[in-house]
């Protein structure tokens, strides 16, 4: 009589355990939980793996959380492109709308670009990265924009996306509150310095760096005030 064979299923293999896998793996978990509940042990019963073999791809929470950033960031850099825009308007729009865009997909991780720490400590969220600050005066001084100008552009348009969609990200269930305190990282390197870029390939950035380090706080709340007053008293008048 021949040998029944056995119906259980074969084991599928887990996927190779990469930084990207790891990564987007995490994206997901905030996606559902929030970066409060993320931690190196859930990410790994996720993957199946140990949480150990986890450290050889990402050095503790604060990085993870880096590359998480980083992976939004480089996807929104790859939908930027100056010369689909025929005018400085649609350009901004069109940046716009896919932060935007950000923000209502991922409305749990859209904090962490608002508030976590820039790659250079005198840029502005919600544009999080070098390479993304770098395109986008790149892009305003190629329509015609003066440097001041442009990073006066730049910083108004930072703080109208960064109230309008922190606001839009808390509608759909973001936390507002800190991520908390990071892990220990007890000196170690950072793989793929997601959160240290230098300036080196980012010459726009690193040509206007003292007007984008200026604080001009102050001025820039009573310009928005006004500019708000003026919109509703038109708004009143008709």
């Amino acid at each position: 009589m021949a040998k029944s064979r056995s119906t259980q299923p074969a084991k599928t293999a887990a996927p190779k355990l990469s930084r990207e896998l790891i990564i987007e793996t995490a994206l997901r978990q905030i996606d559902v939980s929030g970066a409060q509940s993320l931690s190196m042990r859930s990410l790994a019963q996720e993957l199946g793996v140990e949480a150990m073999s986890l450290y050889r791809h990402v050095h503790g929470k604060e990085d993870l959380l880096e590359g998480v950033v980083a992976l939004l960031m480089g996807d929104l850099l790859s939908s930027l492109d100056a010369q689909l825009a025929e005018h400085w308007q649609g350009y901004l729009q069109t940046t716009a709308h896919q932060v935007r865009q950000i923000a209502i997909k991922h409305p749990k991780v859209f904090p962490l670009i608002a508030s976590r720490h820039p790659a250079a400590p005198w840029l502005r969220p919600p544009l999080r990265s070098i390479e993304v600050v770098n395109a986008f005066l790149a892009a305003l001084i190629g329509h015609g924009f003066t440097d001041q100008q442009a990073v006066d552009a730049y910083r108004s348009f930072s703080s109208f996306l960064l109230g309008q969609l922190l606001l839009e990200a808390a509608v759909r269930g973001a936390a507002t509150g800190p991520v908390g305190e990071p892990l220990d990282e007890e000196g170690a390197s950072i793989p793929e310095q997601d959160g240290t870029r230098t300036l080196e390939d980012a010459p726009e950035v690193f040509r206007l760096r003292a007007l984008l380090s200026e604080d001009r706080s102050d001025e820039e709340f009573e310009v928005s005030l006004e500019a708000l007053l003026d919109r509703l008293a038109q708004h009143v008048a008709h």
